[in-house]
């Protein structure tokens, strides 16, 4: 510690400062202070006289005299509040509970869900036990034929899983489910652009939920709709082009603009701010005129073209929104998207408001809720054609394609391009690329994988290429024991 630093120590416990730096050039601290011994005390009393020996003596046990908080006595019995955990799960239904002893009494078990379906098709049968007994015999024989087998190949049976079903879409372009006005990508197509994950889908949509305030009124459903719609001038006004003055005369349409909630202060506002037509926008009257600062028809030409297509209002990336009424509620579907601005809109419910955008919703709400995008888009574009394809399946393709913390494709940009093995990325696009670039870098290939473990002629590592079988010499036998 520094002599300043000292001294600051024995100025702040109320020592003058005259007394203080007498101490530290006598090479007092104060720790030594307040442990003197009674050399120490004789000393300093030499240096600065008995009264002031007492005043230091006293601000530095201060803190020593200062009366101790009393520490409260923990109570004799501890005391515990009843918490009620909230139900994930209904409560069991008597049949449910019925199959559930059955199974523990023959020392079986079958999951939750699967009881809870079984009640749910039996519910109003009268099924004597031995019956029930029967069923729940083919349910778990059923069941455990389903289960996987250890170092078995998951990734290609998922693969063959949602690829068979997948020769049986179909190529086309549907309307949306209750909006006939708009069109959607669906079938194999759709499909694709899941697992390629395409930045922009060819057809991306938006559902819009509403919270509770605005739901059920037309008008305010109405209001958000137009917040989000993008407006263009041509939309709203009749855009003209003076050659003689050499001028852009917009003529406003009011009902136009009262429908679409614009105002003529709006207008102004989008024309001002536009690239290269900053400060021409003027009113004249009940019309508009942006004047050619330049005597060039080209020019005007662009700033007539710029004008039309000037967007006044709305979200970026949505060309239309359409209001529908599903289950008693009003929803809000748009041509195009755009998650993170649409969020941020009065009255969106951010917690059902969705987009087919599976980049957008990485983007905007994390990596977790891109995965369930994946799991959803592609069950719902399978089960749209009719083909059924166990979720799992579709669950270990939205893992893979989400592990490292993005979203990434399959194929050689993404899942594939990215493998640990060069004979495996080898094996699957631009052979002689990879073999090249692993040659310069002196990649080592550990065949672990299934493809590289074929191209060598070696037993791959799953089923029962995993199992190695050890033989165990028997000890010799000793003499005694030869017959």
């Amino acid at each position: 510690m520094t002599a300043k630093n000292v001294l600051e120590v024995f100025t702040r416990k109320g020592i003058d400062e005259k007394t203080a730096q007498k101490l530290v050039d006598a090479g007092y601290t104060f720790t030594k202070v307040a442990r003197a011994t009674d050399k120490v005390k004789r000393d300093i009393e030499k240096l600065l006289g008995e009264k002031k020996l007492k005043q230091l003596l006293e601000a530095v046990r201060m803190k020593e005299r200062m009366p101790r908080k009393k520490k409260e006595k923990p109570l004799k019995k501890p005391q515990f509040k009843k918490t009620e955990l909230p139900m994930k799960t209904p409560e069991m239904t008597p049949l449910e509970v019925k199959m559930s002893k059955m199974l523990e009494k023959d020392g079986k078990h079958l999951p939750r869900a699967v009881l809870n379906e079984i009640s749910a098709r039996l519910e109003g049968v009268d099924m004597p036990d031995k019956l029930l007994h029967k069923v729940l015999d083919l349910t778990i024989e059923r069941f455990e034929t389903h289960t996987v087998d250890p170092n078995e190949s998951v990734g290609i049976i998922a693969a063959q899983s949602i690829g068979e079903p997948g020769t049986q879409m179909t190529m086309r372009t549907f309307h949306y489910a209750g909006v006939a006005e708009m069109n959607v990508t669906l079938g194999l197509p759709r499909l694709i652009e899941i697992v390629d994950a395409r930045r922009v889908p060819s057809t991306p949509i938006m559902e819009i939920y509403l919270d509770k305030a605005a739901e059920n009124d037309l008008e305010k459903v109405r209001q958000v709709a137009s917040n989000i719609e993008r407006t263009n001038l041509i939309d709203i006004a009749d855009v003209e082009t003076d050659i003689n003055n050499m001028e852009v005369v917009v003529k406003l349409d009011r009902k136009k603009m009262e429908r679409k909630s614009v105002s003529v202060e709006e207008v102004m506002k989008a024309l001002n701010k536009a690239k290269g037509m900053k400060g021409l926008a003027e009113m004249r009257g009940d019309n508009i005129v942006l004047r050619c600062d330049e005597p060039s028809y080209k020019k005007l030409q662009r700033i007539s073209e710029d004008t039309k297509y000037c967007p006044i209002k709305g979200v970026e990336g949505i060309q239309r929104a359409v209001i529908r009424r599903v289950s008693g509620h009003f929803v809000v579907y748009t041509e195009g998207s755009n998650l993170e601005k649409v969020l941020q809109i009065e009255h969106v419910d951010r917690k059902k408001t969705t987009t087919n955008s599976i980049l957008e919703i990485y983007e905007s709400l994390g990596v977790e809720a891109a995965r369930n995008a994946i799991i959803h888009e592609a069950n719902r574009t399978l089960e749209e054609q009719g083909l059924t394809v166990d979720i799992r399946h579709i669950m270990l393709v939205s893992d893979l394609m989400t592990s490292d913390g993005d979203v990434k494709a399959i194929g050689r940009h993404g899942i594939s391009g990215r493998k640990s093995s060069v004979l495996a990325r080898a094996a699957f696009e631009i052979t002689s690329t990879h073999l090249l670039r692993a040659g310069i870098t002196g990649e080592v290939d550990t065949l672990e994988g299934v493809v590289e473990n074929i191209i060598v002629g070696q037993p791959v590592t799953v089923g029962t290429g995993a199992v190695n079988l050890v033989w165990a010499p028997s000890a010799k036998k000793s003499e005694g024991d030869v017959k």
